[in-house]
């Protein structure tokens, strides 16, 4: 058992090394996919949390406890609704998005606002509301007073945005629903660890794995950096 662990690992990595066009592939559609998701999710979310941490309005405390809830809500419930609404029969259907890497960008999107939203909120309820007074009182307009106030919530954000990418990147239940795991277009790092484990062929799905490891070191490093340099300011 313990030599065919070596062995499957030494394929996994060889697997790697040799830039296997199957695995690489996979790999550049899951970082095409997810990058493309937060970078469309990011912006509109913050303000959204700036909105929630900033102004009191009726029906605030219910705006907050509703993304609150959807952050913690299962990716395949939110693929099968998604999936409703994409298929032939659904709402949506005549624009023909399922099984298809925009359906997976939406998925992705979908997943990632609510926990943007959440920890942005968190980072600016966290800034003295006199730092956008003060900046309103000095002539910044609101456009240029926001810009203030994210620069002071910025390694909040950072840690936001990094949480964001890393629930996205790594999860299969929505973009197996919506995406279909086609090989060369909708298949990505988790939806092809679970096919080949499935299928009992584990050195590419060990490959897939060490890559997500590598990321979610390399993104937390990179954060922790960033903090510190941040302190020595």
């Amino acid at each position: 058992m313990q030599d065919n662990l070596f062995e499957t690992t030494a394929l996994a990595l060889q697997l790697l090394f040799s830039f296997d066009p199957d695995l690489w592939d996979i790999i550049g559609v899951s970082f095409r996919v997810s990058l493309t998701a937060i970078a469309i999710a990011t912006l509109p979310a913050a303000l959204v949390g700036f909105l929630l941490a900033m102004l009191d309005f009726k029906g605030r405390t219910a705006v907050i406890a509703i993304f609150n809830a959807l952050m913690a809500a299962p990716t395949v419930v939110v693929g099968l609704t998604l999936y409703l609404l994409l298929s032939r029969s659904g709402p949506f259907g005549d624009f023909h998005l399922l099984f298809t890497q925009p359906a997976m960008v939406i998925g992705q999107v979908a997943l990632a606002f609510p926990l943007l939203v959440c920890m942005s909120h968190s980072a600016f309820q966290a800034i003295d509301k006199r730092a956008w007074e003060t900046a309103r009182t000095l002539g910044a307009n609101c456009c240029m007073a926001v810009i203030t106030i994210m620069r002071e919530a910025r390694f909040a954000l950072l840690a936001a945005v990094v949480a964001a990418f890393g629930r996205i990147i790594s999860e299969v239940g929505c973009s197996m629903m919506i995406g279909g795991n086609i090989m060369g277009y909708t298949r990505n790092i988790p939806t092809a660890i679970a096919l080949e484990t499935s299928k009992g062929m584990f050195a590419q799905g060990i490959a897939l794995g060490l890559v997500l490891l590598l990321l979610a070191l390399l993104l937390n490093v990179t954060l922790v950096s960033v903090r510190g340099k941040g302190r020595l300011v």
